[in-house]
């Protein structure tokens, strides 16, 4: 009876309710209810309703009236009302307990009797009626409910706690997969352990329509997923949600936007920033080390990791000339570079060669003569007459043993080839021939020396010329018509010859043994000469004399007629002699060792002073600084450079050369040469660095000499090969541009004489001209 009466008042009341919200009307739901607008009331046929505010409680018998509702309620409440009406109506048309007792779908409260069946609550909240229950929210039907609530007391109101609020459930199920749960009535577990069943679905999408007509909190209502039920987002979720939309952060208060504040100053600080303590497990063992070892240890037992093999101790053997197989490993490589064979015999490795291939006497001088690298062949072709009478080949093994060396050492790879003209490579340097003018041949020869000449010297007029040999004699020639003017004999072999630089002073300083003689060549200006012997007369010693290194002697009347004013002796050798620029000084370098290698003289005052304290090596030359109070002095391994004024070290060059022999500084004072023993000329930028700009090695001796010219942008060098090599020097103002060194001519004229060729070079004052001292025992001008 329940099938046939349930379903048709269940869709009239759904119709009313789809009706009402497109045409509201009056819908007539059933005798004596009908729906007027959102109100249902009573019909006219019926008792007449009760005021709108109040209502009044069913009898508890089935066979009573039918239950009066007020006339002032809400479409949702109309809803519900409509479900508990049908419901009452359908006990009243059943007679007898058995009847209501076996309809499917309807419960009974668990300590109520048929007659006192109330309206109940289940876990999730809904109301049941009795006889019914509403299928949309709570417990599957069937299921009985521990949480019904005890029969009211007749008469009490029966709204008066209705609420739709519903209680707080919360699964305790955890991240547990629900997907667990699809086979169960049941999704999960409440905080007392008793089970959260699934709602029943029974909405269509007329139901959802309406739903969503009805409800204004439908736009925020989402399905909780761990109960099944819809729960209403609050203002501040859904203000979450629609900043997260849109792509900002979840917090309102974060400002992204804000300074960032840099934890760690640039600043020292005196107490570190953080003081934690050291962790415990930087000094206790590390347990999952210790895993990791018992667990090697274990495979090692078990036999999982087998040691490795030991090595075959067999030789394997080679054929290195034979053929490689192109499907071998290394054949098959894309980048394999095979080994080169040897070259084939030829005619000239015949027993019997034909004629053309048999050297003469003349070649196999030459090739005697070449170096190894330089060969054409390795061995002289020969003739025999039968191949019995070949001997054996003498360097049969070494040869095999080259070429295993070959194979095994030489790495072979594959470079690609660069197209690179070979004249790009070269740097661009001007012709000789726009760097004129420059000596290029040799215009006069000086002779009248019996042995080699060691020094030479010019004026400072460029007018005369001073040269010293080693018979014993210091000779002064006109330097363009190459006369000797004077011959002053001194004694000894003259080491070092040095003109004075002041034009007014006529004055040359020789070193003889371990004397250094001054001498008035009274030549040239007359006025000159008298001026010199009235400053040397001019001197008067002091009352008590200081003690000094050297001891300064008068020259006697006979060696005064010879050109002798004063006698200095040191007692050591003296090697060399050089005056300063403004002619006052001169400083002289001793064969000794200690630090009285070098000491410097005052002509005017007649003293001498050492500079130094302590020795820094064989000091080879020294010379003045053309500008500044600088002293140079070179050893052997390294020229320093020592400020007079301040009494200090410079600076101090490496040569890189093995040994220094001698020394020149460029008339600007900023670039130094310095020619060696192993036949390097070592130019030094002295504002660039103590290393050295450029290393020529043009010549293939020694070097013995090296000069700057005073004006022009040239630099001499004179080695023991005979020749003089004459360079373009350019030294520009600009500090951004290195010097330009251009090699330009190569003077000889010298003959070696004791394996020994120019000994010393001096350019004239005023003119593009070179002088050269050498062992052949002349003085050559090249112009």
């Amino acid at each position: 009876m329940k099938s046939r009466i349930l379903p048709s008042n269940e869709c009239l009341l759904r119709v009313c309710r789809f009706l009402f919200h497109r045409a509201p009307c009056l819908v007539e739901l059933g005798p004596g209810w009908c729906l007027v607008g959102r109100s249902l009331l009573r019909s006219s046929s019926g008792p007449a309703p009760h005021r709108a505010g109040h209502r009044q409680c069913a009898p508890c018998s089935p066979l009573s009236p039918a239950p009066r509702l007020p006339a002032c309620l809400t479409a949702r409440r109309v809803c519900s009302q409509a479900w508990k009406i049908l419901a009452v109506t359908a006990v009243r048309r059943r007679t007898g307990p058995a009847a209501r007792s076996s309809t499917a779908g309807w419960r009974r409260p668990r300590g109520s009797s048929t007659e006192s069946q109330r309206w109940g609550r289940t876990e999730t909240g809904s109301r049941l009626v009795p006889g019914l229950e509403k299928p949309t929210r709570g417990r599957q039907a069937g299921t009985p409910s521990p949480r019904t609530q005890v029969a009211s007391v007749p008469g009490e109101d029966e709204y008066a706690e209705d609420s739709s609020d519903e209680e707080d459930i919360r699964n305790t199920v955890g991240n547990v997969p629900l997907a667990w749960y699809e086979d169960f009535p049941h999704v999960g577990y409440d905080l007392d352990g008793r089970r959260i069943y699934k709602p029943l679905r029974t909405q269509d999408e007329l139901d959802q329509f309406l739903d969503k007509m009805d409800n204004p909190d439908y736009w925020r209502t989402v399905q909780d997923r761990t109960t099944g039920h819809d729960v209403r987002l609050t203002d501040e979720q859904v203000a979450l949600v629609q900043r997260l939309q849109r792509g900002q952060f979840g917090d309102v208060s974060f400002d992204p936007y804000e300074p960032s504040v840099d934890f760690f100053s640039g600043d020292l600080m005196i107490h570190p920033v953080t003081n934690r303590p050291a962790d415990k497990r930087s000094f206790i063992p590390s347990l999952v080390e210790k895993e990791k070892v018992s667990r090697m240890v274990h495979a090692i037992k078990m036999g999982w990791i087998q040691p490795r093999r030991p090595r075959d101790p067999t030789p394997s053997f080679y054929d290195l000339w034979a053929q490689e197989d192109p499907n071998a490993v290394l054949g098959r490589h894309k980048m394999h570079v095979p080994a080169p064979k040897l070259a084939l015999p030829g005619h000239a490795e015949s027993y019997n060669p034909p004629p053309e291939y048999l050297p003469s006497e003349e070649e196999r001088l030459a090739w005697d003569q070449q170096e190894p690298e330089e060969r054409k062949l390795s061995f002289l072709p020969r003739q025999f007459s039968s191949l019995r009478a070949v001997p054996a080949y003498g360097r049969f093994i070494q040869e095999r043993f080259e070429r295993c060396l070959d194979l095994y050492l030489c790495p072979r790879q594959r470079k690609m080839r660069v197209n690179v003209d070979p004249e790009d490579l070269i740097p661009k340097l001007p012709r000789p021939r726009d760097l004129q003018p420059f000596p290029t041949c040799q215009a006069l020869v000086y002779r009248g020396h019996s042995d080699l000449v060691r020094c030479l010297s010019v004026s400072p007029g460029g007018q005369w010329l001073a040269s010293g040999s080693d018979d014993g004699s210091v000779r002064l020639w006109e330097a363009a018509t190459a006369r000797c003017v004077r011959t002053v004999p001194v004694g000894g072999v003259v080491r070092s010859v040095a003109w004075n630089p002041q034009p007014a002073i006529c004055l040359v300083a020789v070193a003889v043994e371990d004397t250094v003689l001054l001498l008035n060549p009274t030549v040239g200006d007359r006025l000159a000469v008298s001026s010199t012997d009235q400053l040397l007369s001019a001197y008067t010693p002091p009352a008590e004399p200081a003690a000094q290194p050297a001891q300064w002697l008068e020259a006697s009347e006979e060696e005064r007629r010879g050109g002798l004013r004063l006698r200095v002796c040191h007692g050591k050798p003296v090697t060399q002699v050089t005056w300063h620029g403004r002619g006052d000084y001169l400083a002289v370098v001793l064969a000794t060792t200690g630090h009285t290698q070098v000491l410097i003289h005052q002509l005017s005052r007649r003293r001498s002073q050492s500079p130094f304290r302590r020795s820094h090596g064989q000091v080879q030359r020294v010379a003045f600084h053309p500008v500044r109070p600088f002293l140079l002095v070179a050893s052997q391994r390294s020229v320093r450079l020592y400020h007079l004024l301040r009494q200090e070290l410079t600076k101090k060059l490496l040569p890189n050369c093995k040994w220094v022999s001698s020394l020149a500084v460029h008339p600007a004072g900023d670039n130094v040469i310095c020619g060696s023993y192993d036949s390097k000329l070592v130019w030094f930028d002295l504002d660039l660095s103590t290393k050295p700009y450029r290393v020529l090695r043009h010549h293939k001796k020694a070097l013995r000499a090296v000069a700057f010219h005073p004006r022009y942008p040239l630099f001499a060098s004179g080695s023991d090969d005979g020749s003089v090599i004459v360079c373009h020097g350019m030294v520009y103002n600009d500090l951004l541009q290195n010097p330009l060194l251009v090699p330009v001519k190569v003077l000889k004229g010298h003959a070696l004489t004791r394996d020994l060729g120019v000994l010393d070079v001096a350019f004239h004052p005023t003119q593009p001209w070179v002088f050269s001292a050498g062992a052949d025992g002349t003085v050559r001008l090249f112009s």
